[in-house]
């Protein structure tokens, strides 16, 4: 069965407690700024917790920043509690690897 998509109050209550990420063009996006050393380690940690999950974003490495982009396909691309939970779990990752949000 497809995961429902988060209704607007829920999706606004699940974005105060994920500083830094933010709904844009319809996908929970957000990105980190972290050492070039500390990107591929942090990288495979988010990908390990994709696979866990079963859950992947969308992910782009550029100068010294991961950025991650969410939505759920089989709920026809809206974001759902998969999207704001693989999003938790990135952020504590980020945290793990000292990665901070990127202004």
């Amino acid at each position: 069965m497809p995961t429902p998509p988060l209704t607007e109050p829920q999706l606004a209550e699940s974005l105060t407690a994920l500083p830094g990420w933010t709904v844009e063009n319809g996908e929970l996006t957000a990105t980190y700024r972290a050492t070039r050393a500390r990107i591929p380690a942090f990288y495979a940690d988010v990908a390990a917790a994709e696979d866990q999950a079963d859950h992947h974003a969308r992910i782009t490495i550029l100068y010294g920043t991961i950025a991650f982009a969410l939505n759920t396909h089989d709920a026809g691309g809206a974001i759902t509690a998969k999207d704001t939970a693989m999003a938790t779990r990135i952020a504590q990752l980020a945290t793990a690897h000292e990665a901070s949000v990127a202004a």
